[in-house]
């Protein structure tokens, strides 16, 4: 066999001998796709208290006088309602209450309500809100009628969802010479809790 034959058959063999490629080449590997971090979660911003509210109450009264053996003491219950206005931390309002009571006081005397007329003002502390208050009161009594005083106080109050609030409240009242004529002096503090709405 001539050189010139050869080396064209020798290429072909050679070629026909090494393995078939399948397919195409091997695809780079992706890079891994990095996700940003969470955010961290935003502290709730304490509520806005501007707005009417209305709501229930329930507590305790003592009852003391000047007069010897009319005294008394019992549960309580009412209604309670308000505008307050929210200055940022701190917050206004006023508002009236009426409670029902059947205190029974020594010698056929019963202390029957009390309502009052109401100022009030707090600071905001996170959901709550720590207030002092103060206002005119009305008592009325089975056998002498009915007279004003005056109350003082304080309570908190704490937003336990957007629209609704639970508290509580003591409060003394005071009430000089009640029904006139001599009467006594009668004295009240009252404790109590109060659930409400807010608009």
């Amino acid at each position: 066999m001539s050189k010139t034959l050869a080396l064209p058959l020798l290429a072909a063999a050679s070629l026909a001998a090494a393995p078939a490629l399948a397919g195409s080449p091997e695809p780079a590997p992706s890079e891994p796709v990095m996700q940003p971090a969470a955010p961290a979660p935003v502290a709730s911003a304490s509520p806005n208290w501007t707005g009417f509210y209305a709501g229930g109450q329930l507590g305790y009264a003592n009852i003391d006088t000047n007069v010897p053996g009319l005294d008394g003491d019992g549960f309580i219950g009412g209604l309670t309602a308000g505008y307050d206005y929210d200055l940022g931390n701190w917050v206004i309002g006023a508002g009236l209450d009426y409670d029902w009571m059947d205190i029974g006081l020594g010698g056929g005397n019963t202390l029957d309500s009390v309502w009052r007329a109401k100022l009030r003002g707090g600071y905001k502390i996170g959901n709550g809100l720590l207030y002092g208050t103060g206002g005119y009161a009305e008592a009325d009594v089975n056998t002498l009628g009915s007279d004003d005083g005056y109350f003082i106080g304080a309570g908190y109050e704490h937003a336990v969802m957007e629209n609704f609030t639970v508290g509580g409240e003591v409060l003394y009242h005071e009430f000089d010479n009640f029904g006139g004529g001599g009467g006594p002096d009668v004295e009240a503090t009252t404790v109590q809790v109060r659930g409400t709405f807010r608009f």
